[in-house]
């Protein structure tokens, strides 16, 4: 006799979904429509383009992606924030680093005139 399988209710709540306990079954997944999706993107900031990269590049993002379990475009989106994050913060303090030396540089020229 073939034990039938019993269905097991799991509790709806945000760690559920955050954990993948909720959500993750594919066979619940579906193609949202394009009005939907636009609407998606537009709150989320996102925007769609279109870019060639190298197939080893994209295959070692993929791999990536498996070891921290998400999707090889989350995760490139996020190494190029991180890119962006660490130029400002560069530029920035290469900026105060001049100000700083130009400040200095005055400060002697007053004190000689004094």
């Amino acid at each position: 006799m073939i034990a039938k399988s019993k269905k097991v209710k799991i509790e709806n709540s945000t760690e559920a979904w955050e954990s993948g306990e909720l959500g993750s079954d594919l066979k619940h997944a579906r193609v949202v429509d394009k009005k939907i999706g636009s609407q998606i993107d537009d709150a989320l900031g996102l925007q769609m383009i279109s870019i060639r990269l190298e197939q080893d590049l994209i295959e070692s993002f993929k791999l990536l992606g498996t070891k921290y379990d998400m999707g090889y475009q989350p995760l490139m989106r996020k190494a190029l924030k991180r890119f962006v994050e660490g130029e400002f913060k560069l530029i920035a303090s290469e900026a105060l680093e001049k100000q700083k030396a130009e400040k200095q540089k005055s400060n002697k020229k007053m004190a000689k005139a004094a």
